[in-house]
């Protein structure tokens, strides 16, 4: 058997060098001053989760909400990105071949209700995420199918035995969606954790009140001795931006985790000086243009790859950079991570071609042979200000040049989902919402639906599905470069959907606030505990 050292070291030092142009100065500002015990933090989400239940969702606003309240079998260490440590699991093995995973647990570990942590609750959990019932979602159920079986020789003792090699899986199982619920609670209704918070994390649901917070306290059974640091927390929904700026120039307000535009950071520096601080990374996380292959005439490839062969990214990166969080142009996988596909190749692909005088006239032709010269169509997004509003009027300008009619509508994130995840849609600005670079996640997205309830373009293409197989079968690394090459390249001329741009991550927080890491995922770090406010 191999240690967890073993099997992270090298791919670790991988993903590190796509780490590039990151400014983060938490480590250096908390490893200089004591942590102090007390008070309430009051920040900033900038969007409410329809339901408390992370594995049916892939919006941040979720994991802001319910993190704090749980706990998950490994984490990532954000002192150490991308290295795994441990949550719940105090050790674990791995077998040479990869096809065999032993966890052991730490004692005493209690839920909420006062429930014992058992073996039978990581099972329970996991066969929800990679089984789930008739009625329940879980967007992770691509990612952990090649699970065979989950022993559980004692209440200590998990053992993940796997139909398939999954060259990833030690990171999925650090993933931050993957909350730890109660067998019992479970058991009950497999539904519970949509409405019902109960977990082993580092605070107590206090309250919910819709329109206005979460609120959570101390929770003094947590495992992790002389933690929780605050009495409690208080996360308030702030849908619109304006909102959230003079609340944290106020002071109401130290931060809000997710990110803002590079106007809102020069507007809180000109107005705070030095009480604030600004910290940036490239970021996890895209905006897609979605079609729903569903609705005439977008069943049509022709008038899918229309669409985005009129999409000027090189241009509107340039200047949707300027005014909103979206910066860089990529494929599937993160630009600059270790797997991306370089410039000099996506180039090459559909809808990424910098001559789009060239691109918009094939474009054209495109649409005249599907016979939809004057189409026009809704376009679904999302009411939050930063990114979706300005990628959304970028987009109806792009096709508006080459004489598409488009109708702009935005609503907030509860029916946004509820819209797409029905099929209601035409066209939608959609996120791929990562939590680490491997591309076995970022390719995911993208399976068939039958596969990824998560792919709202609603397409089926077992082509993709095989090369998506193929590559978590993969260990070396130069084979995994050359099938996701494919794997984009089947997509991309399919033109089911296509990442616009990449986003660029801004978090601006109270230097009073402590304790809080940075790193390039906005669903990283929402637990909480190790916070402490320096006053």
């Amino acid at each position: 058997m191999t240690t967890r050292r073993t099997a992270l070291k090298g791919m670790a030092g991988a993903f590190a060098l796509g780490m590039g142009g990151i400014h983060w100065d938490t480590a250096t500002a908390n490893a200089q001053a004591k942590p102090k015990r007390g008070g309430t933090l009051n920040f900033a989400i900038s969007a409410e989760a329809p339901h408390y239940d992370p594995h049916a969702s892939d919006t941040y606003a979720t994991l802001h909400l319910a993190g704090p309240f749980y706990s998950t079998l490994l984490r990532f260490n954000l002192a150490k990105f991308p290295s795994v440590e441990g949550d719940l699991a105090q050790s674990w093995t791995v077998a040479p071949d990869l096809m065999t995973y032993t966890f052991k647990l730490l004692p005493n570990v209690k839920f909420a209700d006062g429930t014992v942590l058992s073996s039978a609750d990581i099972k329970a959990t996991y066969d929800r995420l990679r089984n789930p019932p008739q009625g329940v979602v879980s967007t992770r159920k691509a990612t952990f199918a090649d699970i065979d079986t989950i022993e559980t020789p004692d209440p200590l003792t998990v053992i993940f035995k796997m139909k398939a090699v999954n060259a990833s899986m030690l990171e999925h199982f650090a993933s931050p969606w993957n909350l730890i619920y109660a067998a019992k609670d479970l058991g009950a209704d497999q539904a519970a954790p949509r409405t019902k918070v109960n977990g082993t994390g580092p605070f107590l649901f206090v309250e919910h009140i819709k329109g206005s917070h979460i609120a959570g306290k101390r929770n003094d059974n947590y495992f992790r001795q002389g933690l929780p640091h605050l009495d409690g927390f208080k996360g308030v929904f702030t849908l619109q931006a304006a909102a959230m700026l003079n609340a944290v120039q106020g002071g109401q307000l130290l931060g809000e985790f997710r990110g803002i535009s590079p106007a809102e950071r020069d507007r809180l520096v000109q107005t705070m000086g030095d009480k604030i601080r600004i910290e940036e990374s490239s970021w996890t996380l895209n905006l897609l243009v979605c079609f729903n292959v569903e609705k005439k005439p977008f069943d049509d490839v022709r008038v899918r790859k229309a669409l985005l062969l009129a999409i000027d990214r090189w241009g509107g990166s340039a200047g949707l950079s300027r005014i909103s969080t979206l910066r860089s142009v990529g494929g599937v996988i993160r630009p600059g991570s270790p797997m991306a596909t370089p410039e000099s190749e996506l180039v090459k692909l559909p809808g990424f071609a910098k001559d789009i005088k060239k691109s918009r006239e094939e474009a054209r032709k495109l649409l005249k042979d599907a016979g939809q010269e004057n189409l026009k169509f809704v376009l679904w997004n999302r009411n939050l200000a930063m990114p979706y509003t300005p990628a959304g009027i970028f987009l109806v300008d792009q096709w508006r040049q080459i004489g598409v009619t488009v109708e702009h509508k935005q609503s907030d994130t509860g029916a946004y989902l509820a819209t797409m995840n029905a099929g209601n849609h035409d066209v939608a600005i959609d996120f791929s919402n990562l939590f680490m670079d491997d591309p076995s996640l970022g390719l995911a997205k993208y399976l068939s639906l039958s596969r990824a309830p998560e792919n709202r373009s609603r397409s089926n293409d077992p082509e993709l599905d095989k090369l998506y197989d193929n590559h978590i079968r993969e260990r070396d690394p130069e084979k995994r470069k050359a099938i996701i090459r494919a794997f984009e390249k089947r997509l991309f001329e399919q033109a089911y959907q296509q990442p616009l741009l990449w986003w660029h991550r801004i978090v601006a927080t109270h230097k009073t606030l402590m304790g809080w890491q940075m790193s390039p995922s906005h669903n990283l770090g929402s637990q909480l505990e190790g916070v402490w406010l320096d006053t």
